[in-house]
């Protein structure tokens, strides 16, 4: 199958709206249905579960007959969700947001935050306000959860705020869900309706909380919280540091998804919202991403820092260093509260989205060996220790114990920067990491003024070095996948990236050419060719989205800032309605694919693009040279 039908009743992937308050996150459909909301925290199981399975729950306001809006957006510089309808009788428009207010643990210690608080905190409320602005529309309200992934119906009863609150539990789930509204509510089984005739001028809202602070018990409250919260988000955002380019709304977009991806209470980020979006329609590469890689921190703290989010980039360091303190071996993930044990399993009672089966919970690769982790995690220890004075003493040791663990390990095979589940193999992109886990060591070590340290580190990096030069590039001088085989891998786009080569070297420009070449599909990457790589799966899959950016930033490093330019505004005319990315695209259809919205992307979009703006800059300050761009190691 090349895509959804037009007579699926699951909606585009790429046309799921995204809210956040950092400890939960929710997907709201166009139909104005929650299709996605796990409780009470953004890993848990989840009680509007749709998007994987129409009776796994949701909860809708709109229309009483009308599925398709006018329009949807964001209000401009927050995660407060507006969408407008039009109707043979008049016009409405719904808000959604999960709230946010001040801090609130004044009397009491927070439970959760292992982080320094700040000024604000999750209010625990999925707020939905609707205002009826011409004519008249009748409004319904369906809310209907089912805890544990679709598996527990909920039972509903009222409070001692009748017809306007309803508390929905289940049996031997530990979770109350309240609804309050200025609607009248009756229940039908598993679920709350209401349903009321709006005129212009006339409001209501729905509130829906799961601790015990109080939801907004009117209009006008629920109104100054929701302008509350959309007044926090831009306030947020005007910390960042944007260039003032066309593009800058897509940074702007991707530094609020990547902050609504943020556990705030541990600073973990975590891969995606969501669990097993297919990436094949229909297929078996279905994976839990709702947890936080290690692999992602050298590009989230240099996105982080680049766009001058440097409290958020330094709460994700901090995470990584709990983890790698506490941890001998380090995994290459982590639960957001730095769990271990992410066991895999599947649930076989969902029907999937679109039929795409299995959905699992749990991702078993948190224990396979992939030697890419240690590079990755002293790139990002490099880019966070900018001086002498920030090389914290708590960390000198765990970088100490990273670069013996790289030099150790480098010559074993493992599964790279992929997770295959096939055979282990030297992959050259693993190798290329474990030279970056040796080079920062090195250059760590002079900083700290140990020289021996540094000349024998550096001896091991220059080792890798010469045998990834050796056995890691075919006899057309271009990097290959693993030492045995000569197919190409998008991962090797990072060979100028990370410095291993500079962007001139021969080898480095055939290898980002050869993948622009010949691993793409109308001009978007794919990871690897499936029929070429045994990644233990069936079935094909779309581009990935993270490895055609990987592409812009790298033609760029080697001089091709045209060809680079017109990749990037291929891949942001792309973007979701709303500004999102999913993990791949359909180079077919421009579907989305995969969970959603991913961390990565994001990452990689604000890589992609500070390049060529940078590059842009230095062509116009001089332009008789071409420019290599992108002078900022990545």
């Amino acid at each position: 199958m090349d895509g959804i039908s037009g007579s699926s009743a699951f909606p585009p992937i790429g046309d799921y709206g995204f809210l956040s308050d950092c400890e939960v996150t929710a997907l709201v459909a166009p139909s104005g249905n929650i299709e996605w909301l796990c409780l009470p925290r953004l890993d848990a199981p989840s009680v509007f579960g749709a998007v994987l399975d129409r009776g796994a729950g949701g909860f809708r306001l709109g229309p009483a007959d009308i599925r398709v809006p006018a329009a949807r957006r964001y209000i401009p510089g927050t995660m407060v969700l507006e969408t407008s309808w039009g109707t043979a009788t008049g016009w409405i428009i719904v808000r959604d947001v999960l709230l946010m207010g001040p801090w609130h643990h004044e009397d009491e210690l927070s439970r959760t935050h292992r982080r320094a608080p700040t000024d604000y905190d999750a209010e625990h409320v999925l707020l939905r306000t609707v205002r009826c602005v011409s004519g008249e529309v009748q409004v319904t309200l369906d809310c209907e959860p089912v805890f544990d992934y679709g598996r527990q119906a909920a039972t509903w009863s009222y409070t001692d705020r009748g017809y306007h609150q309803g508390v929905a539990r289940a049996e031997d789930v530990g979770l109350e869900l309240k609804l309050t509204t200025d609607m009248r509510l009756g229940f039908e089984a598993g679920k709350a309706m209401a349903r009321t005739l709006l005129k212009e001028g006339e409001t209501r809202y729905a509130a829906l909380s799961w601790t015990e602070h109080e939801p907004p018990h009117d209009f006008r409250e629920a109104y100054e919280r929701l302008v509350w919260t959309a007044h926090h988000w831009q306030h947020w955002l005007a910390r960042g540091d944007f260039p003032d380019h066309p593009w800058r709304s897509f940074l702007e977009r991707s530094a609020l998804t990547l902050k609504g991806l943020t556990f705030a209470p541990t600073g973990a980020l975590v891969a995606a919202a969501t669990t097993s979006l297919p990436e094949t329609p229909g297929g078996q590469r279905n994976w839990d991403y709702r947890f936080s890689w290690i692999r992602d921190s050298t590009f989230a703290l240099w996105g982080l820092y680049t766009l001058g989010f440097d409290w958020e980039a330094d709460d994700f360091f901090w995470f990584i260093a709990d983890v790698a303190e506490r941890d001998k071996d380090l995994q290459i993930m982590y639960g957001v509260d730095g769990e271990r044990d992410l066991h895999e399993e599947t649930l076989d009672h969902l029907h999937g989205y679109e039929g795409a089966k299995p959905v699992r919970i749990g991702n078993g690769a948190y224990n396979h060996r992939q030697n890419d982790v240690w590079g990755a995690i002293l790139d990002s220890f490099y880019i966070h220790i900018k001086s002498r004075d920030g090389l914290d003493e708590r960390i000198w040791p765990i970088i100490k114990r990273l670069v013996e663990s790289a030099i150790t390990h480098w010559r074993e095979p493992d599964r790279g920067i992929w997770e295959v589940r096939g055979e282990p193999k030297h992959f050259t992109s693993s190798k290329v990491m474990c030279w970056v886990a040796t080079d920062r060591g090195a250059r760590l070590a002079r900083l700290r003024e140990e020289p021996e340290l540094a000349d024998r580190w550096q001896k091991v990096a220059d080792e890798i070095h010469a045998d990834v030069c050796t056995r890691g590039v075919s006899a057309d001088g271009i990097f290959r996948q693993h030492y045995d085989t000569d197919a190409l891998d998008a991962s090797l786009l990072l060979i100028p990236l990370v410095r291993f080569l500079p962007p001139d070297d021969a080898r480095a420009k055939a290898t980002v050419l050869a993948i622009a070449d010949h691993l793409t599909v109308d001009d978007l990457v794919l990871r690897y060719l499936t029929d070429e790589t045994d990644d233990g799966m069936t079935g094909h899959e779309g581009s990935f989205t993270i490895c055609s950016f990987w592409l812009v930033s790298a033609l760029v490093e080697i001089g091709e800032l045209d060809r680079a330019r017109r990749l990037c505004e291929k891949l942001l005319s792309f973007a979701s309605p709303l500004g999102l990315y999913a993990e791949e695209i359909n180079p077919v259809n421009g579907r989305h694919l995969g969970n959603f919205p991913q961390a990565f992307t994001h990452l990689a979009l604000i890589n992609a693009i500070i390049h060529i703006i940078r590059a842009e800059q230095q062509q116009l300050a001089v332009p008789s040279i071409t420019t290599n761009g992108g002078q900022e190691r990545v």
